[in-house]
């Protein structure tokens, strides 16, 4: 059983006018003529901002439409690789879109833990924990001594759900998260969430009842990357759960660990949320930057690789790198940003 939440204390503002004058506060003429100015100035720049088209929130979305040069350069990019791949990619601004095999399955890998931080957030908002929160790790989830960090902690130690998700989603750390999808009710419920907010391929199949053959064939997850772009492009927006939930989720996400592969083509200077994704045979990501010229996301997914290396040149690590700087490019073909010679030897 997780402990309660301690109470938070009150915070005190700045006290209130002193009691027992009997009259008002007199403001001088010069503060009313400060303040009238200031309302003034203050009305002016938000009718400039309005001007300068400032997002409303009844504003009508830009549709995803295919962008045919954008569609010859992916193609070219993945042409001969030996395995499948599928990407979708879309300028959230424009709609420019591209696809290959967008809507074919694929397993996630790691990936899955994305769907799994939104069905956390889901329990959390129906109060079944709270975000700071502690419990002990359940040492029959560390499964993973050489790779988690959740793993070498002892019998007795604690974590928040906070630190969980961060290692989780920052470090892709397994143990970690095969806790939170226990918390967030099973796979069962993570499945059950992604069926009624329309997500009809993505699934958690490990350690969920009814999914033992889906297991056997994709592994702990699996989705379709028009579907994982789709979600990430939701909680971008703010959709996902509540706009306060969606929000932290986004935060997390842009704090990742694994900055080798699509992460290392777009400048430290732009915010980027992503998830990383290995296994034998599939190499993953999905990435949304928060560009100049406007946000972009793209998922990119192999399966059935015959490179099935851990090494950094695995052919879907180069593929990843190879399709990252391509669209870094086209959507931002005047900045000026190249990746530094040797920047690869500083990547884990």
């Amino acid at each position: 059983m997780m402990s309660s939440r301690a109470k938070r204390g009150i915070l005190v503002g700045h006290p209130g006018p002193r009691q027992g004058s009997g009259t008002a506060a007199k403001v001088p003429r010069f503060a009313r003529d400060e303040i009238r100015t200031s309302a003034t100035a203050l009305a002016l720049l938000l009718l400039a901002g309005c001007a300068h088209g400032a997002a409303s929130p009844t504003a009508p979305e830009t549709r995803p439409h295919p962008d045919p040069r954008l569609q010859r350069e992916i193609e070219a990019a993945v042409h001969g690789f030996h395995g499948g791949v599928g990407i979708y990619v879309e300028h959230l601004r424009t709609g420019a879109s591209a696809a290959v095999a967008a809507d074919d399955t694929f397993p996630t890998a790691s990936m899955i833990k994305v769907p799994i931080m939104v069905g956390v957030f889901d329990a959390m908002s129906r109060g079944e924990f709270a975000f700071t929160d502690t419990a002990p790790l359940p040492r029959e989830l560390a499964k993973y001594p050489e790779d988690d960090i959740s793993a070498g902690l002892s019998d007795t130690a604690r974590l928040t759900v906070s630190r969980l998700l961060t290692l989780s989603l920052s470090f892709s750390d397994n143990s970690a998260s095969l806790y939170l999808q226990r918390l967030a009710g099973t796979g069962t419920a993570v499945n059950a969430w992604l069926e009624r907010h329309g997500f009809a391929v993505t699934r958690v199949n490990a350690r969920t009842p009814g999914r033992e053959a889906a297991y056997d064939r994709w592994g702990w997850g699996q989705t379709t990357p028009r579907e994982m772009a789709r979600l990430v492009t939701e909680i971008r927006k703010g959709r996902v759960v509540s706009a306060a939930a969606s929000q932290e989720m986004y935060r997390t996400m842009t704090r990742s660990f694994w900055t080798g592969e699509a992460l290392s083509q777009i400048p430290p200077t732009v915010q980027a949320a992503s998830k990383q994704g290995a296994v034998d045979q599939s190499r993953s990501e999905v990435v949304l930057a928060n560009a100049p010229s406007g946000d972009y996301v793209f998922c990119l997914i192999t399966k059935e690789q015959e490179d099935t290396t851990g090494a950094p040149g695995n052919e879907g690590y180069l593929l990843l790198r190879r399709v990252s700087a391509l669209l870094w490019r086209y959507f931002e073909p005047g900045h000026p940003w190249r990746p530094a010679p040797g920047a690869e030897k500083f990547k884990p």
